[in-house]
């Protein structure tokens, strides 16, 4: 952790006090894994931590408050995705490659950080702007890259004028999403997930360059 860290009060935590933050943050995110968001409750995640709820409330207004936190760090890995995406060519076998790269990586990202990103959806979609700031983060990270790529293939005539880039990368993005947020259920329509990862691919490879991938 880096930078000062402060109390809901205003003072700045020491060393000990921000172990003790961080092990909150971390007891709720375990916990989110495995009770549904409605259900934690203040003097749970405390009772975990083996501190009390008065601690809790020395730096994080509510649970709410404390999710959030965990969702500002989670955006800020999200914006790594940027680099799954910037600078690769979609010509060729390397479009193929970038294709795959690009959905292992968001998927991966998806699994890692679930049940916060369940929490971040639903805030989201309540219509807390809070959440959905965190989600556009994560999303626009790889939607903007994305519509520079689709651009560039534009610019050198190998994707037709007529297509908006920012509407394709954002339907791929917004489909990626959406499969990685389902990829437990493709298993009751009888898909494996082998089966998942290189047809979303060829999907987004279609996008990108309207074209199948090289083989």
């Amino acid at each position: 952790m880096t930078g000062q860290v402060r109390t809901v009060d205003g003072r700045v935590a020491g060393r000990r006090g921000q172990a003790t933050r961080q092990k909150l943050l971390d007891c709720l995110s375990d916990m989110l894994s495995s009770s549904p968001y409605r259900d934690v409750k203040v003097i749970d995640v405390a009772r975990k931590a083996g501190t009390s709820p008065a601690t809790f409330y020395q730096y994080f207004p509510d649970v709410e408050g404390a999710v959030l936190e965990i969702a500002e760090e989670m955006a800020k890995e999200g914006a790594s995705l940027t680099d799954l995406v910037a600078g690769r060519s979609w010509v060729g076998r390397s479009g193929r490659q970038a294709a795959e790269e690009l959905v292992e990586g968001f998927l991966s990202f998806w699994r890692r950080n679930d049940a916060i990103l369940r929490v971040v959806d639903l805030g989201a979609a309540e219509g807390d702007k809070r959440f959905y700031k965190i989600r556009m983060k994560i999303l626009n990270a790889v939607t903007n890259s994305l519509t520079d790529s689709i651009k560039e293939l534009q610019s050198k005539g190998k994707v037709d004028k007529d297509v908006s880039a920012a509407a394709m990368a954002g339907s791929l993005v917004a489909m990626l999403a959406a499969v990685a947020a389902h990829q437990k259920g493709f298993t009751s329509w009888g898909v494996k997930q082998q089966e998942l990862k290189p047809n979303l691919a060829l999907l987004v490879h279609l996008g990108v360059t309207g074209k199948k991938p090289a083989k």
